[in-house]
This record gives structure tokens, sequence and C-alpha cells, in this order.
């Protein structure tokens, strides 16, 4: 893992959110798209080399309004970028963690991701992320 990627924050309206952040930040999103594989419409900030993702559900069945359900908004993952998503897949089931999916998908932001399970995480989501090159 080479560097913290994003953290995502889950919220309930990312429209409202985005207002937020963009005082916050004092900037706007740089990026807004939809994820249908994983029922959300995400949104992206920058500030410095520091990269939030918004996340808001677009089903109520989504990881995203199961989570928001279960815990409120807030901090919902951490993401690392990772130079070979393959390699580190195996070299973190090899070392005993849980990955929720083995092949990597395509997620927000031209990546390529998978997850670890948070109950090997101490409670915590963790994402892989490569970016896709062509």
């Amino acid at each position: 893992m080479r560097k913290i990627e994003h953290i995502g924050i889950a919220v309930k309206d990312l429209k409202t959110s985005n207002l937020l952040f963009e005082k916050l930040f004092g900037a706007p999103a740089y990026k807004e798209e939809e994820v249908e594989s994983e029922g959300v419409k995400t949104s992206f900030f920058m500030n410095g080399p520091n990269k939030i993702e918004l996340l808001e559900a677009t089903h109520p069945d989504s990881p995203i309004a199961k989570f928001i359900e279960k815990k409120g908004e807030g901090i919902h993952h951490i993401a690392f970028d990772v130079e070979d998503i393959v390699a580190e897949i195996e070299r973190l089931k090899n070392e005993g963690f849980t990955v929720l999916n083995e092949t990597p998908k395509k997620g927000a932001d031209n990546k390529l991701v998978a997850f670890l399970h948070p109950k090997g995480t101490n409670g915590v989501l963790v994402e892989l992320c490569q970016e896709i090159t062509n």
C-alpha cells in the first residue's frame, strides 16, 4: 500500500453534503458519478493532496443505506492506493484478512477496487484502489 487514496463518508443527501463540503474546503467537488453496482452516487473533493469521497445510497438496500441505517452518517471507509490490486489481495488473504470481493471490480474515479471485511481490521472497512490504465 502506497498511500491513503481517499476517505469515504456516508451521507444521507449528496446535494446538501456537497454544499457543506464546498464551504468547508472553499472549492466545489471536482467529480460526481454514480456507481450502479454499489448502489451509490458519489462526489469527490480535493483538499491539498487529500481526497474525500461522499457517498449517497441510490436505493434502500444498498450498502451505504444499510450503513447509515445502522450507524448514521459518517466515515464509511478508508481507501489505500495499491500498485497491483490482484497481488495485494493475494498478500492480504495470505496474512489472514477476509477479502469481501476477491476479484477487483470497477469503482468510482477510474479505479479497480476491493474491500477487506471490517471485522478483521478493527472495525474499519478498508478499500484497496488501483488506477485503471488503458
